[in-house]
């Protein structure tokens, strides 16, 4: 089965309950290598944020985003944000190759849940309690970039400036979800 033969996966994440967003991807697998783009920090920095996690319940770590560096060219950064943001987190749940979940900053939570599907590996990534529809509209955007980016390392293809991709899919975002 090809990544074109699952018209059921919307690219674009989807609002479940008022404060959560679903993101899918369906991914190159083994589920093993997936869970390394997910929990080793050397791995993550290539499409999400730095930071070394030790994979188990209970256990803190820190992101370390420098999105200028996750694509060439980066794309035009947008006022307001910097080159590195940074962001305290705690492991709640680890289900090795299957599930990790940790929580996003004070309030927040994620989860990714991997699913193998023959040779691919279906991610489903689930943000839950997102403070505001301004928050919502950057972490759909956020998440959808940063997963394209990771889908584009998997196969080897070319991946869409950063800041430029992220820029359109927040107004993409904005038009999707209901005000």
């Amino acid at each position: 089965m090809t990544m074109t033969q699952r018209l059921d996966i919307d690219p674009y994440g989807r609002v479940t309950e008022p404060a959560t967003l679903v993101i899918e991807r369906l991914l190159p697998g083994p589920a093993s290598r997936i869970w390394r783009y997910l929990t080793e920090g050397d791995m993550r920095r290539q499409w999400l944020a730095d930071g070394d996690m030790d994979e188990k319940a209970g256990a803190t770590f820190e992101l370390v985003w420098r999105n200028d560096e996750l694509t060439d060219p980066p794309g035009s950064r947008p006022e307001g944000f910097s080159e590195e943001m940074r962001m305290k987190s705690r492991i709640l749940e680890v289900h090795k190759h299957r599930r990790l979940v940790f929580t996003w900053g004070e309030s927040g939570e994620v989860s990714f849940d991997l699913k193998e599907e023959g040779d691919e590996v279906l991610l489903t990534v689930t943000h839950r309690r997102i403070t505001d529809r301004a928050n919502l509209l950057m972490v759909g955007a956020g998440w959808h970039m940063h997963l394209d980016i990771l889908a584009a390392k998997l196969t080897g293809r070319q991946a869409d400036p950063f800041w430029d991709g992220w820029l359109r899919l927040k107004d993409d975002y904005d038009r999707r979800i209901p005000a």
